[in-house]
Parts: C-alpha cells; sequence; structure tokens
C-alpha cells in the first residue's frame, strides 16, 4: 500500500467514506501478523491486504458497520472457531472509520462570516466561503479558505452538500437569507443554520408555510436564530455562538 497517511488525506478530501483496518495482536499461525493494514471502503472494496482468506473477509464486512458508527472498535478472531481458517491461531484487528472532513458552507462573509471562518478553522472544519462582493472577498487574501465569489442564490442552486455540510446562512439581506435557506433546507446536510431575530424568523416561518415552500419537516430541522442561546453581541461573540453549536452538532454524530 501507499504511503497511509498520503491515502487516508486523499479518502478525507474526497469525501468518500471508509474505514483502516489493522492487525494489531496475533497469536498462533495467522495470514499475516501484527502491523499489517488494509481500507475497507462503504461498498467493500479494499486497498491493501491483512492476508485475504477468511480473516479479510470478515474485516470486510465488519468495517462497514464501524464507518457508519463513526467511532472506532477492536474486534477479536478466532481464526479456526469462527472462521474455519485452518491455520488456526487468533487475531486482533483495529477498525477506525475515516471520514470527510466537516465542511463549513458560510453565505455571506461579512461580519460575523468572517469571524466565525476565522474560529471554526481552528476546529477541523474545512471552510468554504459564498460571497458575491468583490470588497468583501479581497479581505481573505492569504487565507486558505474556499472562496466562491457567486451570487447566494445561484451558488445555492449549485452547491451540492454531503452529510458532512455545515450550512449558515449569514448574508447582508433578509431576503437573500430566506431564499438561500429555501433551496439549502431541501438539500443533504449534517446542520442548516440561518442567522436572524425572533421576529425575522417567525416571519420567515410564516411565510415558508403559507407559500408551502418548505414542508414542517424541513423548517424544524433549520436552527433559527442560529447557534446557542447566550447574551451575544459583538460579531466574535455571535461566531462563537454559532460555532458552539457547530461543535454540538459534530460531536453528537459521533455518539
Amino acid at each position: 500500500m501507499k504511503d497511509i497517511l498520503e491515502n487516508i488525506r486523499q479518502i478525507k478530501s474526497s469525501g468518500k467514506r471508509a474505514a483502516l483496518c489493522i492487525i494489531v495482536e496475533t497469536k498462533g499461525s495467522s495470514p499475516r501478523k501484527a502491523g499489517s493494514k488494509m481500507i475497507v471502503f462503504e461498498d467493500k472494496t479494499i486497498e491493501g491486504t491483512i492476508g485475504g482468506g477468511s480473516l479479510e473477509k470478515q474485516v470486510m464486512e465488519d468495517a462497514p458497520s464501524v464507518i457508519e458508527s463513526g467511532t472506532p472498535q477492536k474486534f477479536s478472531y478466532n481464526l479456526e472457531d469462527d472462521l474455519g481458517m485452518h491455520c488456526g491461531g487468533y487475531a486482533e484487528v483495529y477498525i477506525e472509520p475515516i471520514l470527510p472532513d466537516e465542511q463549513l458552507y458560510i453565505f455571506g462573509a461579512g461580519h460575523v462570516g468572517k469571524a466565525l471562518a476565522n474560529l471554526a478553522s481552528q476546529f477541523g472544519f474545512e471552510i468554504i466561503l459564498i460571497d458575491p462582493r468583490e470588497e468583501i472577498i479581497k479581505g481573505f487574501e492569504g487565507k486558505s479558505y474556499k472562496i466562491i465569489q457567486q451570487d447566494f442564490v445561484e451558488a445555492s442552486k449549485d452547491l451540492n452538500f454531503g452529510r458532512n455540510a455545515y450550512i449558515v446562512i449569514t448574508t447582508p439581506k433578509h431576503k437573500y437569507d430566506e431564499d438561500v435557506l429555501a433551496l439549502c433546507a431541501k438539500k443533504p446536510s449534517a446542520y442548516v443554520g440561518m442567522i436572524g431575530s425572533k421576529n425575522k424568523v417567525a416571519l420567515a416561518k410564516k411565510r415558508f408555510q403559507e407559500e408551502n415552500i418548505l414542508t414542517q419537516e424541513e423548517i424544524d430541522r433549520v436552527d433559527m436564530p442560529i447557534g446557542i442561546k447566550f447574551n451575544a453581541q459583538t460579531p466574535e461573540e455571535i461566531a462563537v455562538s454559532i460555532l458552539a453549536k457547530l461543535i454540538d452538532v459534530k460531536n453528537s454524530k459521533s455518539e
């Protein structure tokens, strides 16, 4: 197998999900010894090998459940009694999920969006900023963020989100916020939230319902007003509130 760290990095950046499987202990006869590695993808295709045969086949069967749970697990196999391998022996295999980086899409790179991007980048989020304003985008030169300089609504139509996508809507106008939310709430994501006062949110919900823009289920999954509730006032404080909510959702996924 090529460099394992590079392989994992490529899988994470591709958006695919997989599991790293490592033999951590063997006793008696076994196809391969401790340290042997392979990667199993969701469709049970593999890269590398831990020796083939029934052990490898069983690990391929066990890996998808680990990927789905998002939690590493260690499996013990009696090669003869459990797997019918005539070589006998015993093996322990550590299986760790390889999941895509959480992608944070921020619609609106103004004061709150900028503060959130700077904070969230320290917590493992891949930052994607969407804003058509050239003067705003120039303020991010030298940053490692992905920038989409495009109309808010057009970008929300074009973007395809996955289960690892976190969507924060904080554009400069209420109309943009609602139009972007109307599109994003119908797409897969781990989280979607819209900034706004209680009054603004109540009016938005009423419009979505009366005009049949979103179903009640789609409305209910939106975090609005956005973030953990505390007396946040400055853009930086509001960003802390939003980030706290994102971290809570992210960590709750693996419980």
